[in-house]
């Protein structure tokens, strides 16, 4: 294959992601890379919704059980760790089909990180405001000179609302604000096509309530319940997103049982709105129905195969 093109599936949670790049898979030679987020961590399964262990059989998956549930983790790291995969499987005339629905590492692998293209999450900004508060204005200044120089330079005047972007850009990308500003670096040598399951937003919200349900009825607390066994604390970042803080929140006595689901729909209706967002915004997504989107894929991926090597042997034959 000397076309290097990888297919992505992406689109809000409970889209259907997973089963169509299952099926995807056993139609074209492929392995799956999941860039997501949350299904980095071991032992957080069901919250995460990550492949079964029987869909993982399948077909080899990438990405996924990395790193334990309060190790740090970016789009940026992410990003230098798949590409070795991606690459291996162009070398060996596999298609790398990128699963996920968080945004920033689907950006950050198929088109390069920029400081534009990097939406910083509520969680991220609480998390850098409440550092700020804790140690004030010196030390957050401190703080940004030690984890990037050239902003500590050009924000001298220790303006608070700058120096928060700098920690929170560092926070989110694990990178410095200076280097990647409004720049894209290592732009990849591939090309990538984007594809998600449409659905009407009524039907959507159907769906990521009854699987919010069978989440909250099988598992989820004792799989939250299961890590705070092994030491982890409730304050890591991994268990204050969808689904586990709201379980913290009953096991805590904030909420009542009732209260916390309701408040993990909502909370998971709110992110699924934030993906669709960030897809029609960032990328060329081809929305599909899910009953042809399996053909329809493989027909787009043909074409754009195709097209490709004409071009590449048009522009040899110029030079």
């Amino acid at each position: 294959m000397n076309n290097k093109i990888a297919i992505a599936i992406i689109g809000p949670t409970a889209s259907g992601k997973t089963a169509l790049s299952l099926a995807l898979s056993s139609v074209l030679p492929s392995e799956i890379i999941s860039a997501d987020s949350r299904q980095i961590y071991r032992y957080l399964d069901i919250g995460t919704a990550k492949p079964t262990e029987a869909e993982r059989a399948c077909v080899r998956h990438h990405c996924i059980d990395i790193c334990n549930p309060d190790e740090k983790y970016s789009a940026g790291l992410f990003a230098k760790e798949a590409k070795p995969i991606v690459n291996r499987l162009f070398d060996e005339h596999k298609v790398p089909i990128i699963v996920g629905g968080s945004g920033l590492y689907v950006h950050a692998l198929c088109e390069g990180l920029a400081e534009s293209a990097v939406e910083i999450s509520e969680e991220i900004r609480q998390k850098a405001m409440a550092f700020y508060e804790q140690i004030g204005r010196e030390e957050l200044f401190a703080y940004v000179k030690s984890i990037d120089p050239l902003s500590a330079e050009k924000y001298s005047d220790k303006n608070p609302h700058r120096l928060l972007r700098v920690v929170e850009y560092y926070f989110a990308t694990g990178l410095r604000f200076s280097d990647f500003h409004a720049q894209v670096i290592d732009k990849p040598s591939f090309t990538t096509l984007y594809f998600g399951l449409d659905y009407p937003r009524a039907a959507l919200y159907e769906i990521i309530n009854r699987r919010c349900e069978m989440m909250w009825e099988h598992g989820i607390f004792e799989e939250t319940e299961s890590v705070l066994n092994m030491g982890f604390t409730p304050d890591i970042q991994s268990l204050q997103t969808v689904g586990y803080k709201e379980v913290l929140k009953v096991l805590q006595g904030e909420l009542t049982n009732k209260e916390g689901l309701e408040a993990m729909k909502q909370s998971t209706r709110r992110y699924a709105k934030r993906q669709l967002t960030w897809c029609n915004n960032q990328t060329k997504v081809q929305w599909l129905a899910k009953e042809t989107a399996v053909p329809t894929i493989v027909k787009h991926y043909a074409q754009s195969v195709s097209a490709e090597y004409v071009e590449q042997r048009e522009s040899a034959v110029s030079r």
